[in-house]
């Protein structure tokens, strides 16, 4: 069973909620109440792609999880932006065990944005922060460019501003799980978390 996971993350709200999400998920999810999480690594995407950047940072990740007790795991996350998914997720996963191939690691890219598993969990996130009492979720919310934006119109109360470092976290820990498997990408995160953490 994996103990503990070095995130690697692409923007700054992430390096907080990515944590809270790990942890619920194998606390609730999984029943797994020995999971540490690791202080995520930023590494911001045009540096996640190049060439080396990865390595260093998975290299980092296993340095620190020598130090842990028991299985450690490397955990990246990104946003899709325009590169499609299902190419990106397994050309950087690959990366990642070229280089530590005996770790467990998922790699996951959202597409587009870490947020659209936020407008997926609307009705779960109610009330939460700025989000209105009758907020919904859209067709096909990982099809929304601009997740934030679309939150900001349609999700918050008038005049509400959405910010990654203050609102990522607190979202994360209230979204629900079940709303957001409605997104391929969090389904994938889902199922690599089943994988890891049996």
């Amino acid at each position: 069973m994996l103990n503990s996971i070095f995130p690697i993350v692409e923007g700054h709200g992430e390096v907080t909620a990515v944590p809270e999400l790990l942890r619920r998920l194998a606390f609730n999810e999984f029943g797994n109440y020995q999971l540490r999480v690791l202080r995520p690594f930023r590494l911001p995407r045009g540096k996640m792609t190049a060439d080396r950047n990865l390595e260093k940072a998975v290299e980092l990740g296993a340095r620190k999880l020598a130090n842990e007790e028991g299985a450690g795991g490397i955990f990246v996350l990104l946003d899709a932006d325009d590169d499609c998914p299902a190419e990106l997720g397994p050309r950087l996963l690959a990366r990642v065990a070229a280089v530590r191939p005996e770790l467990l690691a998922s790699v996951v890219v959202a597409r587009a944005e870490y947020e659209s598993w936020f407008l997926a969990s609307a009705v779960a996130l109610r009330g939460v922060n700025s989000v209105r009492a009758d907020a919904s979720p859209p067709d096909e919310p990982e099809l929304i460019r601009d997740a934030k934006g679309f939150m900001e119109r349609k999700l918050l109360l008038p005049g509400a501003k959405y910010s990654e470092t203050v609102d990522q976290v607190s979202l994360t820990a209230a979204m629900s799980f079940i709303e957001a498997r409605s997104c391929p990408s969090f389904d994938k995160l889902y199922r690599d978390m089943t994988r890891m953490l049996p």
